[in-house]
């Protein structure tokens, strides 16, 4: 596809999109900082923000936060020129959270190569009249090398500013306060958060619980099912976002719209059956929506098929997770998923890694990784037991405690501080007993079902 021959020929919702992309995209201003130039573009507001862009990574080798653009944005004389850009600002700014941002910079990036290879060229006029064959390579060369990715990767002095500044993950909160406080602020960027339980014990549950978090804080989700039908998980996320049960929210339809109204995110739910459809499928999916989703839920990833072909169902299964944690990476958003516990941990008071179903490299690929324990008490009494097993931004082998679980609208009441070793030796000691008698309670009505007693 040609290049128009100047920025401005494109028009102004193409330069609006360059320099919203300018101000959030550290890797795309890497690519082009070395050709930008204020004068290609026609707006008072864009050539000022794009200045003010330009100084801050020369300092800080990132973009810009909000915070500082403000504190620049007060030292402006001009009050016209001031509200023009703070306006200009917050078009920006929203225009970014739209996504679709990939094809401007891609013909952004373009339009710089051409406009290299233009230069180039008329300089090789004289060089070629000289037989100076060697620069008008090196000058071709630079030209089209302008295209090519220039970020090396997190350079150690430079990028301090990145590290340390608040939004480098861009996490989303969870639910309670005490899981936001050992994750630092909770899930982010290309994190893969896994929730582990028992078999009917809830965790579909946790990551809808997390989803309508989200939701509530404006963020967008897709959600994809492959256990549940569509209209069922949509029903549970009324009930989780309406306090109603998912038995009874049918006769509540009036509450939940009125509660639908003003939840700021979006939320599309996909089902596909089981082994039906494989991370390759729900990329596509994803491609296809009309929005940029901030988190990716799979109900759940063990359901997905291997998009490799391998004898163990081990293997295939380890490569499902890996290529998640991949396309967390790729996407630059999380994934989220619940995944069982295996038959040892049934009579667990705390579900650690050795009661994971199937492979121990879930764990190891996981940057979240939560365990819900649930014993038929807890059932009868709506309580439980977090555990964290992996924490790659903090601490990790804690526990935390529900004092009330409702699994039939999604409510988890999570105590903010960790259960101590009495705490946990005494739930410990009740689950034996709890077990033990239970198992009694099974042999007895096998003996008298034998007709034995």
């Amino acid at each position: 596809m040609a290049s128009l021959k100047s920025i401005a020929e494109y028009g102004p919702d193409f330069q609006n999109r360059i320099v919203a992309s300018l101000l959030i995209d550290k890797d795309f201003l890497i690519n082009v900082f070395d050709d930008l130039d204020i004068n290609d573009f026609n707006n008072d507001s864009h050539k000022w923000i794009i200045s003010e862009i330009i100084k801050y990574y020369k300092i800080y080798h990132t973009t810009p936060s909000i915070e500082a653009l403000k504190v620049e944005l007060k030292k402006i004389p001009n009050d016209v020129l001031k509200i023009s850009i703070k306006e200009k600002l917050r078009e920006l700014y929203i225009l970014s959270e739209e996504g679709d941002l990939t094809f401007f910079q891609n013909e952004f990036q373009d339009f710089i190569v051409n406009e290299g290879i233009k230069r180039a060229l008329l300089k090789s006029v004289d060089l070629l009249k000289a037989g100076d064959y060697d620069s008008i390579k090196g000058l071709i060369k630079d030209a089209i090398q302008k295209g090519e990715p220039k970020n090396i990767g997190h350079d150690y002095k430079l990028d301090i500013e990145t590290r340390y500044r608040g939004d480098s993950r861009n996490p989303i909160p969870f639910p309670w306060t005490a899981f936001n406080n050992i994750t630092q602020g909770g899930y982010g960027e290309g994190d893969l958060v896994l929730i582990f339980g028992n078999p009917k014990g809830g965790k579909s549950w946790v990551t809808i619980a997390m989803a309508c978090e989200a939701l509530k804080l404006g963020y967008n989700i897709v959600f994809y099912a492959l256990e549940l039908g569509e209209t069922y998980v949509g029903k549970r996320f009324d009930a989780c976002l309406t306090g109603i049960p998912v038995d009874k929210v049918d006769n509540h339809r009036d509450k939940v719209e009125e509660i639908l109204a003003k939840i700021p995110g979006k939320l599309v739910i996909k089902e596909y059956p089981p082994k039906r459809a494989s991370l390759g499928t729900i990329e596509s999916h994803i491609g296809q929506l009309d929005f940029e989703p901030d988190a990716i839920f799979i109900d759940y990833l063990d359901l997905l098929s291997n998009r490799k072909s391998r004898s163990e169902r081990k293997d295939d299964i380890d490569d499902v997770y890996t290529d998640a944690k991949g396309l967390a990476k790729e996407l630059k958003k999380p994934i989220i998923s619940p995944s069982q516990a295996n038959r040892s941990g049934a009579d667990k008071a705390i579900l650690e890694s050795t009661h994971i179903a199937g492979s121990f490299d879930k764990i190891m690929i996981g940057d979240i990784v939560i365990s819900l324990s649930r014993g038929r008490i807890d059932r009868l009494e709506g309580t439980g037991r977090w555990h964290f097993m992996g924490n790659r931004y903090g601490k990790d082998g804690c526990t935390f405690y529900s004092p009330k679980i409702d699994t039939s609208m999604g409510y988890f009441e999570i105590d903010d501080e960790e259960m101590d070793e009495e705490e946990l030796n005494s739930v410990s000691k009740s689950t034996k007993e709890d077990m033990a008698s239970t198992e009694k309670k099974f042999l007895k009505d096998k003996f008298f079902e034998l007709g034995m007693g």
